[in-house]
């Protein structure tokens, strides 16, 4: 079983260590999901510092949202894959696009109260994510009332609208 180092130190965390075991179960949940996406959460209910690594498959769609609140700052950290984070502004047009690969742009920290998503470019995709604050689901994030829901009629061609962005 290899695993990846103890501690990738990136810009503002250490990576706890995750087995290619663990990444191998993970994406494979992941791919037996109606989401595509697994998540392993790693801190305890009612924790302030949370941490999760996301196995993501392509084709996977979250619907744009922002986390409220000062301390939501979510940073993200690609260990596999090719990964696109679009930002929006309030009316719902693409601001921004960065992309996350390996061996160049690893990591984004994403301020709070900034609408997001993300989109998968390679097969699969594998992240680790903290972000400060006591989850609430009620709380947590807002989702944009100006994209589709998760698993509606037009949320497939929203996606592939956002995956023609990374051609761009």
């Amino acid at each position: 079983m290899s695993t990846l180092p103890n501690t990738l130190q990136m810009k503002h965390s250490a990576i706890p260590l995750i087995s290619e075991d663990e990444i191998v179960e993970g994406l494979r949940q992941s791919g037996h999901s109606d989401r595509k996406r697994h998540a392993k959460v790693l801190h305890h209910p009612g924790a302030e510092f949370n941490q999760v690594f996301n196995f993501l498959q392509s084709g996977t769609y979250m619907q744009p949202h922002l986390h409220p609140g000062e301390e939501k700052i979510e940073q993200i950290y690609l260990l596999r894959g090719r990964l696109m984070i679009v930002f929006f502004n309030d009316a719902g047009e693409v601001s921004k696009t960065v992309i996350l690969e390996k061996g160049a742009e690893e990591h984004i920290s994403v301020p709070s109260f900034s609408w997001h998503t993300y989109v998968v470019l390679s097969e699969s995709a594998v992240t680790y994510e903290t972000m400060m604050g006591v989850y609430d689901p009620k709380t947590w994030k807002t989702f944009a009332s100006w994209a589709p829901e998760e698993r509606s009629t037009p949320s497939s061609a929203y996606l592939i609208s956002l995956q023609s962005l990374a051609a761009n």
